[in-house]
């Protein structure tokens, strides 16, 4: 018995080291609450997700990340939003109006820096293509960034509306993709390369249970440290290490999905705690990182139709005192979002001849199970 034990060890350890899995798969766990069927933001029922990757030749690494609140006409259909700034530096589309009004009304659309105003102008298309929609004369496309500029050559502005349109339209739910795809083909994350991740947490019946997801695109710095152990310093790579030139700018963007009915009040709450997670992960939201979270609730009682010809709106959204156990799901689904996207990522060569190379994950499960 105790031979089959040590074989069976052998061959799951073995294919985790070779399959870039997820931190899960080396049987390391964040937090307390469970994960939902996918571990992944589309575990809020209703919320899809579509990417496009765009690598070309030896200079384009760059790409597209759209989140959809749900299917349907989301300008027709708004939902409640909030959006919570850790650090400014950044170029987020539609920030004052989701704080103004506290809803979202298009996808959430993440690319690189100079993408923005082409991510922003397919939105526009986008809404403007049903055909309930042709009379309006304001759309607030919501679009986030990182800067993908190491290994991207950025100024090309490779992004092209179609790129945005596809994304989109390949939205959808179950698995999603991690690490050197759409938004996070090009970004690095504590000096390694980062990318794409995602995770979720479902509360207990007895506390609602509802279901929480996130999910980041990577590219900020600090010293990274996985479930308390200081990987960074392990490594030899981290912020103010005096043997290495690194700089702890960049950006992180986190979009939080929830089936929990809460006001734009609370969502900003929420918003907030999210940046706890990236905080555990060692990072330091640093002058040069533009962290960002928006954060919505898929509650069907929640969403504000746009041909309501009432006045009043009568919703129910849970009480302050009931979301304590929200804060700790979207803290520990950001945790492990941010390091799946270290995990799945892999090596990347990009603009002139720029070498980012994936975290070493054996060495590092080596290390912490030892």
């Amino acid at each position: 018995m105790k031979k089959i034990t040590i074989v069976f060890f052998i061959f799951f350890f073995s294919n985790c080291l070779f399959s870039n899995g997820r931190i899960r798969d080396y049987g390391i766990k964040i937090g307390v609450l469970k994960t939902g069927k996918y571990n992944a933001i589309t575990d809020v029922k209703g919320v899809l997700v579509g990417q496009k990757t765009i690598i070309k030749g030896k200079d384009i690494r760059t790409g597209v990340t759209a989140i959809l609140p749900h299917s349907g006409n989301i300008f027709m259909e708004k939902v409640p939003a909030a959006i919570y700034v850790g650090n400014g530096f950044g170029k987020l589309a539609g920030y004052t109006q989701v704080r103004e009004l506290g809803n979202i009304e298009t996808p959430i659309i993440l690319t690189n820096t100079l993408s923005v105003p082409t991510a922003a102008d397919a939105l526009i298309d986008y809404i403007l293509s049903f055909p309930e929609n042709k009379n309006i004369r304001s759309i607030n496309p919501v679009v986030g960034e990182t800067n993908d500029g190491w290994l991207n050559n950025i100024q090309k502005r490779a992004v092209k509306k179609s790129d945005v349109i596809e994304a989109i339209k390949s939205a959808k739910s179950g698995p999603v993709k991690e690490g050197n795809v759409g938004a996070g083909t090009g970004t690095i994350c504590f000096g390694f390369k980062g990318g794409i991740g995602t995770s979720s947490r479902v509360l207990p019946e007895n506390l609602g249970g509802y279901t929480v997801g996130v999910l980041v695109q990577t590219n900020f710095g600090g010293i990274l440290q996985i479930k308390g152990f200081s990987a960074g310093i392990f490594l030899n790579k981290y912020y103010l290490n005096k043997k290495l030139n690194y700089s702890p700018d960049g950006s992180c963007m986190i979009v939080i999905a929830t089936d929990a009915p809460l006001s734009s009040r609370n969502l900003y709450r929420l918003a907030k705690r999210a940046m706890l997670g990236l905080a555990r992960t060692g990072g330091i939201s640093s002058n040069g990182s533009g962290d960002y979270m928006i954060a919505f609730s898929t509650a069907k009682n929640l969403r504000i139709k746009y041909n309501s010809k009432s006045k009043l709106r009568e919703i129910k959204v849970l009480r302050n005192s009931a979301i304590s156990p929200l804060f700790e799901a979207v803290i520990e689904a950001t945790e492990e979002a941010i390091l799946n996207s270290l995990f799945k990522a892999k090596t990347m060569v990009g603009r002139d001849g720029h070498k980012i190379e994936a975290l070493p994950v054996s060495k590092i499960i080596y290390r912490i199970r030892k």
